[in-house]
């Protein structure tokens, strides 16, 4: 069974700056201090999106200062918060398809990651071109039958949050395509919405959770702009084995503990 972290969605700005009442470094400092007391065994990470949020030299910085402490590969992707050029110079080792875009696959043991780039820059929806989708078939075409497991920022279908869907992935045709032709894609991990969502869609399982700052409440009726909430944020460890994906999240910043009293019921 593999171990691995999924992060969403820190939206940091330069550290000690303030971004909707909270603290982005902060949070994302306590999230690090987490995984390296209880997940140091995990075999990599990976952060689904905007890293930044507005897109600022500082905020890239502030996150290479994090991720490098990880014991493991950790895969920054961006988001529509994202500038790609900022982000390649502040994290040298970032991924790249060969075209610009942060893409690439991870091998594990026995299954890969398969990380995508769905960022339009200058748009809040998502975008999937064709020479991304070029790139995708062609990654897809090499693991063969290997199972496969995908990440992205932008979900490619609507997940009943008025607000949301109208900003999620512009063109999902040729996506969806790519998905179905493979036939093996056992989960698919993306970021945007902050949000504790999970289900399945054409017949692939997918979950994502709250961000590292703010989030985006349980709005079924607005559709702009976008609301926020300081609902507690999150970070999901994954457990993937041959016939099993399990997905758990975690309220990182909760300590509390019920214990049962001396010799009482559990």
């Amino acid at each position: 069974m593999t171990k691995l972290i999924h992060i969403t969605d820190p939206h940091l700005v330069s550290p000690g700056e303030i971004l909707h009442g909270l603290d982005p470094y902060a949070r994302l400092v306590a999230c690090i201090d987490d995984i390296l007391e209880h997940h140091g065994d995990a075999a990599c990470c990976v952060i689904t999106g905007d890293l930044a949020h507005r897109g600022e030299a500082p905020a890239y910085a502030a996150l290479r200062s994090q991720i490098d402490r990880l014991p493991f590969p950790c895969f920054p992707l961006v988001g529509n918060h994202d500038v790609r050029a900022l982000l390649a110079t502040a994290v040298p080792g970032c991924l790249n398809d060969g075209n610009g875009f942060v893409q690439g696959r991870f091998d594990l043991a026995d299954s890969s990651l398969i990380m995508l780039d769905t960022l339009d820059e200058g748009r809040n929806g998502g975008l999937y071109c064709e020479r991304r989708q070029a790139w995708l078939a062609g990654e897809l075409e090499r693991v063969g039958d290997r199972p496969v497991y995908l990440f992205m920022h932008h979900p490619p279908f609507d997940i009943g949050i008025p607000c949301l869907d109208r900003i999620s992935l512009a063109n999902p045709e040729p996506f969806e395509r790519l998905a179905a032709r493979h036939g093996n894609l056992r989960h698919l991990f993306f970021g945007h919405v902050h949000r504790p969502v999970c289900g399945s869609w054409r017949g692939i399982p997918f979950s994502t959770m709250r961000g590292l700052n703010h989030q985006v409440p349980f709005d079924l009726h607005t559709v702009s702009p976008v609301p926020k909430s300081h609902e507690p944020p999150a970070y999901a460890v994954a457990f993937l084995a041959p016939d099993q994906v399990t997905v758990h999240f975690h309220d990182y910043l909760d300590k509390s503990t019920l214990g049962a009293p001396a010799g009482g019921p559990k």
